[in-house]
Order: C-alpha cells, then sequence, then structure tokens
C-alpha cells in the first residue's frame, strides 16, 4: 500500500492535479484544500505540491494545473504561454489564465469529490501569485463554501502584473476592454464584495519581503482594505516573510523538487493557518 505522503496523478474534468491525502490515508475521508500555482517557479501542479506539501494539515490537498502549465504545456514547454504575454498580457495572459482556471473549477471539484473521499464542509482554497488571483476571484464568485483561504505572494491587481511583465513585451496599449478586465481584477477595489460573504472567509497573506514592491504594496493595501470591513479583522492577517523572493522554487520548476529552506517557511507559515481553521475543536 502506498504511504500517505505518496502523490496522486491525474486529471479532473480535464484538469491536472497532484493531489496528497490525509496522514490516515488514501481511504480516509477528510476535508479538502484546494490549490493553484504561479506561473513563476514553481510552475506546475506536481512542483507546487513538491514545494509546499502542508503535511500536518488534517485534510487532502489537491494541487491544480494552471492552463497551458505542466501536463498542459504545449509541446512541452511554456513557450506558448509566454508568447501569450507578449501577444497581449493582459487579455490573452492575466485575464485569460484567470477566467480559465476559475471557470474550469467546478466541474473539477465535482470530479475530485466522485474520486475520492473528502467531506462535504467548507473547503480551504491556497494561491500563489497569478494562483492567488484565481483564489480571490473565487472569493468574489461566492460559489461555494470556503473555511479559510491563503494566498502567497498573490497578483491583487492585474494592472501590477502588466506592468511587471512589460520588461518582456514592452510598454502595454490599454484599450477598454483591457481597462474593463483589469478592473474586475483588481481585489482591493472589489474588498468590500469579500466583505459581504456570510460567513466571512479567514484570510492569510504570505508577502515576501525581497518579492517585488509593487506587489507587496498590493497585498498590504489588500489587508487594510478588508480589516476595514470585516466584523473580526483579526481573520484576515499579513504575514511577511524575510527572505522570501517572488518564487518558491529554483528554475525550471516544472518537475518536483525538494523543498527549499524558504519555501518551508512559507509550508509552516500556512500549515499553522490551516491547521487553525481544520483541526476538529
Amino acid at each position: 500500500m502506498a504511504e500517505h505522503t505518496d502523490p496522486i496523478t491525474g486529471t479532473a474534468a480535464g484538469v491536472p492535479f497532484t493531489a496528497l491525502p490525509p496522514a490516515g490515508g488514501a481511504d480516509t475521508p477528510a476535508p479538502l484544500v484546494v490549490t493553484w500555482h504561479m506561473l513563476d517557479a514553481p510552475r506546475s501542479d506536481a512542483a507546487f505540491a513538491a514545494a509546499l506539501p502542508l503535511r500536518a494539515v488534517p485534510a487532502w490537498r489537491i494541487h491544480l494545473g494552471m492552463p497551458m502549465c505542466g501536463a498542459r504545456m504545449v509541446e512541452g514547454s511554456m513557450a506558448a504561454g509566454l508568447e501569450r504575454i507578449r501577444d497581449d498580457a493582459m487579455l490573452s495572459y492575466v485575464d485569460s489564465f484567470v477566467r480559465q482556471a476559475t471557470g474550469e473549477f467546478p466541474a473539477a471539484l465535482a470530479a475530485l469529490r466522485a474520486r475520492f473521499p473528502l467531506d462535504d464542509g467548507p473547503i480551504g482554497l491556497l494561491g500563489g501569485s497569478l494562483g492567488g488571483a484565481v483564489v480571490l476571484a473565487h472569493l468574489i464568485e461566492n460559489r461555494f463554501p470556503v473555511r479559510a483561504a491563503a494566498l502567497v505572494n498573490p497578483a491583487v491587481r492585474a494592472r501590477t502584473v502588466v506592468d511587471l511583465v512589460e520588461p518582456i513585451t514592452g510598454p502595454y496599449r490599454w484599450t477598454p476592454r483591457a481597462s474593463e478586465a483589469a478592473d474586475e481584477l483588481d481585489f482591493v477595489a472589489r474588498a468590500g464584495e469579500f466583505a459581504a460573504r456570510a460567513p466571512q472567509v479567514p484570510l492569510l497573506l504570505v508577502s515576501g519581503e525581497d518579492d517585488h514592491a509593487p506587489l507587496r504594496a498590493d497585498a498590504a493595501e489588500l489587508v487594510a482594505a478588508l480589516r476595514a470591513r470585516y466584523a473580526r479583522p483579526e481573520d484576515v492577517v499579513l504575514a511577511p516573510v524575510t527572505g522570501l523572493a517572488h518564487p518558491l522554487a529554483e528554475e525550471p520548476g516544472i518537475e518536483p523538487a525538494p523543498q527549499l529552506p524558504i519555501a518551508a517557511v512559507v509550508d509552516e507559515t500556512v500549515t499553522r493557518w490551516f491547521r487553525q481553521h481544520f483541526t476538529p475543536r
């Protein structure tokens, strides 16, 4: 019989996943924590599972692949995704990736529930970088109950991401359509919609002190905006991590790799958060 730490890989409604069973093994019913990886390293579900395995969380941790990443790479490389950035950083890259990852999740979740012994309670959500924008979009849509969520160096504002990739693309030419899409992915401006959820979702935001300065600023603004609107401001936590830049793994970040010491710090921080909200009282 496989050890409980061994990953289970497959697809759910066409979405690649790497599933890590709870401590009791693959036959153990348990809550669910779903993750979406970043497009920097680690840039696949398998690599993200290796970087942040969350082994001490009493739940299934199922890491989903982002579009055109991992098993869905075109011709085995990230070149097609890079071409999308160059083609139109807002509409072909940020908006397209977040929209697809968000839209395909309900069918993937149903398939995962049919395959694994998941309990029917609220789930946990974790996202890194652009995967963080997927989590934030789900929280805005409010289509399913969420027990707690965590973000690591998240893309809080689409315009910030577009600005950061301009060294690759050159100056971005904003159109009315692109501006409208960016407004939808400005989660500071939409903080009131988070607060309107009942119950309000506890949110941890891990921000690397060596991450891009605009991303750190956006993270701090989001935390402040949510705390001002939450009935329990302490349910929104900003966790700065000294020595953490944007990635969580070394390049190329596609295959699973040994956990870096700085990723272990993030793993411990996120694990504490989910244990706080998933451990029975």
